[in-house]
């Protein structure tokens, strides 16, 4: 193997009292993709944080480049250091164009006026080689989310940089995009880039990571290389425990299955939008957990619109417990006692600038009103408290502001929002999308202790083993309908298999 390209040793950071990092050592190589994992709160965000020069380590560090000891001031010097970095949220001025986003900072200027034409010229050949389908001149706001990935990751080789960090960059991607992706991530590997690739996704890191190096409580557990690479091993590091404690399932609704099928709660028959969904119809009973399962496409999210109004119907209605209902709106649904959880939580779930107290309690503000409108302090107070006990919210208190928490804790105040109205039904999509692995196994728990309840849950998730893990029954969509449904026993579990037979339509999978 060839000389690292970067070695950290011994880095720490603390923030005041609080030590974020302790002597956290990471090398990695030209040409390889470095996974960095550990859960939310690990300390990943910090340590690569401090390499691209947002932070400043603790006195003691040491950052080696190319066999050379550097100290990075600033994102300027991390950039100077041949450090790019793509965040989550990606970084892009959405009313300039690609080429002025490339160049943002470091802007050609002739005679006092930008030289757009220069710009556009010189970044073309970068799109060219990235595979790109528009042009140096187009607007970034003109872009889908993988287009614009391509337009940070152009931005970083037209500033030469020796290592790339990508953070969850598959986040908000189809899954051809993510695809498309991967192929071009190889091929940065090829050419020698190191990149250094912080995901929770498993199957990406099995894809795409050389190595892996594994992060819990701001300390190194440990690196493992290529054929070490496995969940359990994985996730023992990660959360210091065995996989096997992962999927949370003890509720079984099969056991009585005379009750089960004498208590439906929700049924939706043959509802059709007119465009992506096509006559499909699914029940839940009480108690039960249902999966609903298919490809990027397939319409799971669309059709869990038309149950709680948020897309006009064509045709086909919604029952609860046997009755036909009309659900118009969102807030209709509610009233109905169906409670649905977005896949997008940032955007359409949380109001991040709210503390946590308010978000909890903004379904229920009608409710706890008292003397003609007035707010029920008191009772918003002990709601939020009681929440953060019941799902281990991890937070200094219910006054902090949403957005400063963890993914998997905001899922946990969004789902702690919904809890409150008490749902008949409760709609999960894509429930633990960008959370951690722990705060994954503490969802399903949750999910479990809410069909214990009797609560009938909907679960729409792309994650095959997360599906098989805690859901009772699947319902498997194929390009805009019901394509079957399978369900567990006593004697048998669904199979990825079965699932991929399903909602692609091929006939026999090989095992």
């Amino acid at each position: 193997m060839s000389e690292p390209i970067l070695e950290m040793r011994r880095v720490s950071k603390s923030f005041f009292s609080i030590k974020a990092l302790r002597d956290v050592d990471l090398t990695v190589y030209p040409g390889e993709i470095h996974a960095l994992m550990g859960e939310n709160g690990a300390g990943k965000s910090t340590l690569m944080k401090i390499l691209s020069g947002a932070y400043r380590p603790d006195p003691g560090s040491e950052i080696r480049i190319d066999g050379e000891v550097v100290h990075i001031h600033g994102p300027l010097g991390g950039r100077a250091a041949g450090i790019a970095i793509i965040y989550q949220e990606l970084s892009l001025a959405p009313n300039l164009s690609v080429a002025e986003n490339i160049y943002l900072g470091r802007e050609v200027s002739r005679s006092g006026l930008l030289a757009r034409d220069a710009m556009q010229a010189a970044v073309g050949p970068i799109l060219e080689r990235l595979g790109a389908d528009f042009a140096p001149s187009t607007l970034v706001a003109s872009l889908s989310m993988g287009q614009r990935q391509l337009v940070e990751i152009a931005r970083a080789l037209h500033a030469r940089s020796k290592i790339l960090i990508m953070d969850e960059p598959t986040t908000a991607l189809s899954a051809g995009e993510s695809e498309r992706l991967f192929v071009l991530i190889r091929q940065l590997r090829a050419e020698g880039l190191a990149i250094i690739y912080i995901s929770h996704r498993m199957d990406e890191v099995y894809a795409l990571g050389d190595r892996v190096t594994v992060l819990r409580d701001g300390t190194l557990v440990g690196a493992l290389d290529k054929p070490q690479i496995r969940a359990d091993t994985i996730v023992r590091m990660m959360v210091g425990r065995d996989v096997s404690s992962f999927y949370k399932k003890e509720h079984d609704p099969t056991k009585d299955s005379m009750a089960r099928q004498s208590a439906q709660v929700l049924a939706a028959v043959d509802l059709a939008d007119g465009g992506r969904v096509k006559g499909c119809s699914l029940t839940v009973h009480a108690g039960e957990v249902v999966g609903l399962a298919g490809l990027v496409g397939a319409g799971r999210t669309e059709l869990a619109h038309l149950i709680i109004g948020a897309a006009q119907l064509v045709s086909g209605h919604v029952e609860i417990e046997g009755k036909p209902v009309t659900i118009r709106t969102p807030g209709e649904a509610l009233d109905a006692g169906i409670a649905y959880l977005t896949e997008d939580r940032k955007a359409l779930g949380l109001f991040l600038d709210m503390s946590c107290k308010d978000n909890i309690n903004l379904a229920v503000l009608g409710r706890d009103a008292k003397f003609g409108g007035i707010l029920d302090r008191d009772k918003a107070r002990d709601r939020a408290k009681k929440a953060f006990s019941a799902l281990g919210i991890r937070a200094a208190d219910i006054n902090v502001t949403a957005g400063g928490l963890s993914g998997g804790n905001q899922q946990k105040v969004l789902l702690s929002r919904l809890l409150a109205i008490t749902p008949k039904i409760l709609i999960l999509d894509e429930p633990t999308r960008g959370v951690d692995v722990g705060a994954k196994s503490e969802i399903y728990s949750i999910i479990d202790n809410l069909a214990k309840s009797g609560t009938a849950v909907l679960v729409i998730s792309s994650d095959l083993p997360e599906i098989i893990g805690i859901c009772d029954r699947v319902v498997v969509m194929r390009e805009g309908r019901i394509a079957g449904e399978l369900t567990r026993t006593a004697a048998a579990h669904f199979s990825q298999e079965e699932i991929m037979a399903l909602a692609t339509g091929v006939e026999h999978v090989d095992a």
